[in-house]
């Protein structure tokens, strides 16, 4: 497999700034859109129902410090994708709250790509000022160069 970059995997077009959504469905649901609408699905419904359902399995993807990562391999996924979304005020996350939310879209057959860019994303999130600048960043062109400097696939 030859080398995957973050601007193979996400773009200014699938970052979402200050959503203003009720819950952890709606803002899967919002990031699920913007991944439809640049082509890396092939069926959203069949994606965000594997979301959801793992989701419901595991209790939820987020992690202490504001920070969920939902994501899931599914037949609906034409191409691998990673949508950002902050929200304007933290939303119940399972157990936790979280403003920033990672969405990843991994094709069926994908050879673990999302388990190396969680993995990756992950260990970025634990430091304050990669959040903070997430958190403060005012473009989406911002957060995708946040994420090019921060995360290597």
């Amino acid at each position: 497999m030859s080398e995957v970059s973050i601007d193979d995997i996400t773009s200014k077009d699938l970052v979402a700034l200050d959503m203003e959504v009720e819950n952890q469905e709606a803002v899967i649901s919002a990031l699920a859109d913007l991944l439809d609408k640049d082509g890396r699905l092939s069926d959203r419904e069949t994606y965000v129902e594997a979301v959801n359902a793992r989701e419901q399995e595991t209790g939820g993807t987020a992690f202490e410090m504001g920070i969920a990562i939902p994501h899931a391999k599914s037949p609906g996924v034409s191409r691998a994708g990673v949508a950002f979304g902050r929200t304007s005020s933290p939303l119940d996350y399972g157990e936790e709250k979280a403003d920033l939310i990672f969405l990843i879209a991994a094709p069926e057959g994908e050879h673990n790509l999302h388990v190396k860019v969680l993995q990756q994303l992950a260990r970025r999130l634990m430091h304050e000022n990669f959040r903070t600048s997430l958190r403060e960043a005012s473009t989406p062109e911002e957060v995708v160069e946040l994420m090019r400097e921060n995360i290597s696939t």
